[in-house]
């Protein structure tokens, strides 16, 4: 028997302020490294809104990681949804990424993140991939992967950033 009720998915979907007619729910991101950065590098084109859900503890790496992987995208943050110390955070990866790096957010976790934007590639330069990608490295990110993760955000050739970096 199916018994409705209120689901978190669908609560922060419909108060995040994104685009609400196609999404994608990809669930927690593992906590293994590499299957982390593959589940990350599998949506880098995703253009439909995409929700995960996430523990406390591990919420400052997560926002690192999206910063890192999606570049400046808006995000919602949905905390203790239909509890009494509900809280609604619009705002972007970047901002996030370095608000919350203390771990100040506690309780259930939902992330409203927007897809992918057509015109994204186009505004991204060389040299903003290479900053990004430094920033991966300063973060303990190998230089070819984060040329790899970088090139995906920008549309750029890997090996042009990587050569940028060395």
């Amino acid at each position: 028997m199916v018994v409705p009720g209120p689901s978190a998915v669908i609560s922060a979907l419909a108060v995040s302020g994104l685009e609400t007619g196609r999404f994608t729910f990809e669930g927690f991101l593992s906590v293994n490294k590499k299957s982390r950065a593959e589940h990350l590098e599998s949506l880098l084109g995703e253009r439909r809104t995409m929700i995960f859900y996430e523990a406390p503890h591990k919420l400052a790496h997560t926002l690192q990681d999206f910063y890192a992987a999606f570049g400046d995208r808006k995000l919602t943050i949905a905390r203790e949804l239909t509890k009494v110390h509900e809280q609604i955070i619009r705002t972007t990866t970047r901002e996030a990424a370095e608000k919350y790096a203390d771990g100040s957010l506690k309780g259930e976790i939902v992330l409203v993140l927007e897809g992918k934007k057509t015109e994204e590639q186009s505004e991204i330069t060389l040299s903003d991939a290479v900053a990004y990608a430094q920033k991966l490295i300063d973060g303990g990110m190998r230089p070819t992967e984060a040329a790899k993760q970088a090139a995906a955000m920008a549309g750029l050739k890997k090996n042009d950033i990587y050569k940028e970096l060395m």
